[in-house]
């Protein structure tokens, strides 16, 4: 196993960054995780754009994407797999033990691991918590992900392989992450980006692909919904068999079976669309 850091090749082992990264200190950092099929990513484009828009968003020097592209490239050649998760981490770098950063300039790495194809549907809970729509880093991909570790933890006691947010304002926004969508009268929504959601890569596509609408939905469409399926890099497009005590016989339905195949074929036709 070879990742990429700060330059080069090197071993997962030997492979050295400062205990005082802001990165790991205060969570000073942003990322990526780009789906990669027999060592070709899916989307890469899209994904660097967004992670440009996410270091903007904290403060961060633009990440190179001449030199994100050549870590991923050298990282995918030296670690052949039929399906990875190519995940891209850049942060603020040595920094002090404050929320103050430092002038030593920005870590990137770049890593593979191997993952399975998920099955086609999942159960999924719904949690006490609420994502703020109005916070600072509303919208940005960033490696402060605690509050994600907790939301699934939560899932996995329940056996689940997610959890749904409302935000404040009492309406659906996203899962730990994915985004959400649900079917209502055959026709798919999605909680629109003011919600707090992540702009995430998946959910664009199925937008643009399926027709989906940007709707403010209230957290009890959960409830109600005709079908729900979620939307991220690793799961596509996957359906929701149960949600809290709430079953959907007979997922996939229709529409989300469509969404399905609409996704496997026009990704399959381009892999940076």
């Amino acid at each position: 196993m070879k990742i990429w850091l700060d330059g080069g090749l090197t071993d997962p082992e030997t492979a050295r960054v400062s205990v005082f990264d802001h990165g790991l200190t205060v969570g000073d950092g942003i990322f990526e995780t780009v789906k990669a099929v027999h060592g070709r990513p899916f989307a890469l484009t899209r994904h660097l754009d967004r992670l440009t828009r996410s270091a903007r968003g904290l403060g961060l020097p633009d990440p190179d994407p001449d030199e994100v592209r050549r870590a991923c490239a050298a990282v995918l050649e030296a670690n052949p797999m039929p399906l990875g998760r190519l995940r891209i981490t850049y942060t603020g770098g040595h920094g002090p033990l404050g929320s103050d950063r430092g002038a030593h300039g920005t870590t990137l790495v770049v890593a593979l691991g191997e993952t399975a194809p998920r099955p086609d549907t999942t159960a999924v809970v719904t949690v006490p918590w609420t994502r703020n729509e109005r916070g600072a880093l509303t919208g940005l991909k960033t490696t402060s992900y605690a509050e994600n570790v907790v939301a699934l933890a939560r899932a996995r006691e329940r056996g689940a392989s997610e959890a749904l947010f409302g935000n404040t304002a009492g309406d659906l926004c996203e899962g730990t992450g994915s985004n959400v969508f649900v079917v209502l009268d055959g026709e798919i929504h999605t909680p629109p980006l003011t919600s707090g959601c992540l702009a995430g890569v998946t959910r664009a596509l199925v937008a643009e692909w399926t027709g989906a609408q940007e709707t403010d939905l209230p957290l009890d469409v959960l409830t109600r919904a005709d079908e729900i399926f979620l939307t991220s890099t690793l799961r596509d497009v996957q359906a929701v068999h149960r949600i809290d005590d709430r079953e959907l016989p007979g997922a996939p339905g229709p529409v989300t079976a469509k969404a399905m195949r609409i996704f496997a074929e026009r990704a399959a036709d381009d892999l940076d669309p």
